[in-house]
């Protein structure tokens, strides 16, 4: 009998202490969080964005540089900052104008989202510019973005440049799910905080991406709208994505350990597009992570050549 009490109080001793530790755990990152979260913020304030009224309503926008115009098509958990950081390398030689897509820090949604009605949007933001022409670069979910784009658009379009992008499918999915990202109960900043230490066995990023994500309750629009429609219009209007008669050319830079946009699904691909130069690495994951200067150089040659 005093055994028994003994190995329950024994129990009861270490759930106490595994729940307070947990809880002490849950506090000192809500307390990082929260730091993060701020951080973010002023970071935001940095890049000087510029918020234009369309016929729809609000789009806000990174434009540095001169030159050929470079519009940057983020993808999912982005923004005008993720925007402008994948082109940044390339302000001294081109002008880049980095918007936030639908959703997203500062973006109002036109109509149902759609990657044709982001693509409208991207014109009329353009006509206010007073930009005739540009190269599209696209990473991840903002390729269907820039290939509808291209495609609707071809007399707007001087290049199509996508990084670990999104592509088109060569045959009709049989099935199509309704919902192609991480769940809304998770798109908030603490969730994802927490997460963050999961995102090199899942996603083969490196845990400080998050600081690159906050505040996501600001992309929290976008990110769903990604997952609802922008990832799964490729899929649904598989018939529409014409790739042959792709009027532009194109250059597509994938790595192959890329966890999240699939470099076998982009060879299958690459065939479909006219006028295509297609680089591939063996390493560097979703983020092309130590290809800088060879993507620099990749770019400079596909645009000095047009």
């Amino acid at each position: 009998m005093v055994r028994k009490v003994w190995y329950k109080r024994m129990w009861i001793y270490i759930v106490g202490g595994v729940l307070l530790l947990l809880a002490a755990y849950l506090i000192v990152q809500g307390i990082r969080c929260n730091i993060a979260v701020k951080d973010s913020k002023e970071r935001l304030a940095s890049y000087s964005a510029k918020t234009v009224n369309l016929s729809y309503g609000n789009m806000s926008y990174v434009d540095i540089g001169k030159g050929d115009v470079i519009l940057s098509v983020h993808g999912i958990f982005g923004g005008y900052d993720q925007a402008y950081d994948t082109c940044k390398d390339f302000n001294s030689e081109y002008r880049i104008i980095a918007p936030s897509r639908f959703g997203y820090l500062g973006s109002d949604i036109l109509g149902s989202g759609t990657p044709a009605e982001q693509a409208t949007a991207y014109v009329e933001l353009l006509d206010k510019l007073g930009i005739d022409k540009v190269y599209l670069l696209a990473t991840s979910a903002g390729g269907s973005v820039a290939i509808r784009f291209a495609l609707d658009y071809p007399e707007r379009t001087k290049g199509l440049i996508l990084y670990c992008s999104a592509m088109p499918f060569t045959q009709k999915p049989e099935k199509c799910p309704d919902y192609a990202g991480p769940p809304e109960f998770l798109c908030n900043n603490f969730a994802m905080f927490i997460m963050s230490p999961l995102f090199e066995p899942i996603m083969g990023m490196e845990p400080s991406t998050i600081y690159s994500m906050l505040p996501v309750s600001e992309r929290k629009e976008g990110v769903v709208l990604d997952a609802s429609v922008t990832n799964l219009d490729m899929a649904r209007n598989c018939d529409k994505y014409n790739i042959e008669e792709l009027q532009v050319p194109t250059l597509i830079i994938h790595a192959k350990d890329d966890q999240l946009a699939s470099y076998a699904d982009t060879e299958r691909a690459v065939n479909r597009f006219p006028n295509c130069t297609f680089v591939s690495f063996e390493d560097g994951g979703h983020l092309l992570k130590g290809h800088g200067e060879e993507i620099k150089k990749a770019v400079s040659k596909f645009t000095k050549v047009q």
